[in-house]
């Protein structure tokens, strides 16, 4: 049967004396996922966003005119699919019986903790690492996470009265001062879907590991980069981008995020969190752990966030 561990499986742990056993105890990153998506819970197979127009700009009303009367338009619906994500192990009895550190129970437990803690990470990664791609992941207005003429995935976001917009570069482009510079203006420049302005801030700068050396240098200097004037750097003294986070979970090495103070933006929906059990086979006396949880990572708004796939 595939995924029993023998006693031989254990045979290092059986001996007297053995004070540490190898092999499964990493240290791991703290939890990044909770940085990047607003928690919520659920009590459904799914849940569901449904947005609204608003109104659009009032009218000039003549003398004895009746009032023009406007209607808020049902916007796109966002689902959020619960998946269920599973993983165990089998022990046999001689095994567990035989095993004088708890080693099974114990060690295999945290092994097994680690992996859903890092199936969790990956999933939620990949909201990030799929936000170009218009073919196979879209949210529920048919568009790539991220959309604009220099993302690789759609060209832009319908609007629900109509017209378009865009939440990404308009070029391809690395890290840097000017794309930040450039990404604040276009932030700046949101709005709603009857095309009014609505006050829209960076919040966070979502980075994978190989650009946080890039990020210090640009964020963190009080003069400009790679200058010998003594141009004061904009971004730190604005405060433009008041908080950077590193996902090592982020395949693309050099694509780059912003995170906006846009409400219902990127979300988690907890349907049920990690649950661990063990039972035992009545025929074969086999020892079974198991580890589940159910969840859903996702978008509404895609203007909670703004991205570049790099140059």
């Amino acid at each position: 049967m595939a995924g029993i561990i023998t006693t031989s499986s254990f045979a290092k742990d059986l001996w007297p004396g053995v004070n540490k056993w190898f092999g499964e105890a990493y240290t791991e990153y703290p939890v990044e996922w909770d940085k990047l998506f607003e928690k919520n819970t659920s009590r459904r197979a799914f849940e569901e966003d449904v947005g609204t127009s608003g109104f659009g700009l009032a009218v000039i009303k003549s003398e004895g005119s009746p009032i023009t009367y406007d209607t808020a338009r049902q916007g796109f619906t966002s689902r959020y699919q619960h998946v269920t994500y599973a993983l165990g192990f089998v022990v046999t009895r001689e095994a567990y019986e035989d095993d004088l550190y708890d080693v099974v129970a114990k060690k295999k437990s945290q092994s097994l903790a680690f992996s859903m803690r890092q199936t969790k990470e990956i999933v939620a990664a990949n909201i990030f690492n799929r936000a170009f791609n218009s073919t196979s992941y879209t949210g529920g207005d048919g568009a790539s996470l991220i959309a604009s003429a220099g993302g690789g995935g759609s060209s832009s976001h319908p609007n629900v009265a109509g017209g378009t917009y865009t939440n990404g570069v308009a070029t391809a482009s690395d890290l840097s001062e000017a794309a930040l510079e450039q990404a604040a203006i276009d932030i700046a420049g949101f709005t709603n879907d009857r095309g009014l302005k609505i006050a829209v801030r960076p919040r966070k700068l979502i980075i994978p590991k190989e650009l946080m050396w890039e990020a210090d240098r640009i964020l963190k200097t009080e003069g400009r980069v790679g200058t010998d004037l003594n141009d004061l750097n904009a971004i730190k003294a604005k405060g433009l981008i008041p908080e950077v986070v590193v996902n090592h979970y982020l395949v693309d090495t050099d694509a780059w995020f912003i995170l906006t103070d846009v409400r219902d933006g990127l979300k988690y929906f907890s349907r049920r969190e990690d649950q661990f059990a063990m039972d035992e086979d009545f025929d074969t006396e086999n020892a079974k752990y198991k580890a589940t949880a159910r969840y859903a990572f996702g978008w509404t708004d895609p203007r909670g966030i703004y991205g570049s796939p790099g140059a």
